[in-house]
């Protein structure tokens, strides 16, 4: 009666696209849709994962030089391969 529709809701659609562990989610969406679990409790389970997610992808980009982005944007030509 109280707990949330995990159909719609946006936090827990969020994690259900960037958490891997499936048995965590689905803790999540039994308690969660139950009422056991509060909104504010999604969106912290959330921001962790982004969190870490983001200082991740921070921490790569750190590491790219102007020698690899150089490398990458080299304008290359197109390689046609037919197949018999």
């Amino acid at each position: 009666q109280f707990g949330a529709n995990v159909d719609i809701d946006v936090p827990y659609r969020y994690l259900s696209f960037f958490l891997d562990d499936d048995e965590r989610l689905e803790q999540i969406r039994v308690e969660y849709g139950a009422g056991r679990m509060l909104t504010g409790e999604i969106k912290g389970e959330l921001i962790k994962l982004l969190q870490s997610m983001v200082g991740a992808h921070q921490e790569a980009r750190a590491k790219v030089t102007e020698e690899i982005l150089n490398h990458f944007m080299t304008v290359r030509p197109l390689i046609k391969k037919i197949i018999p």
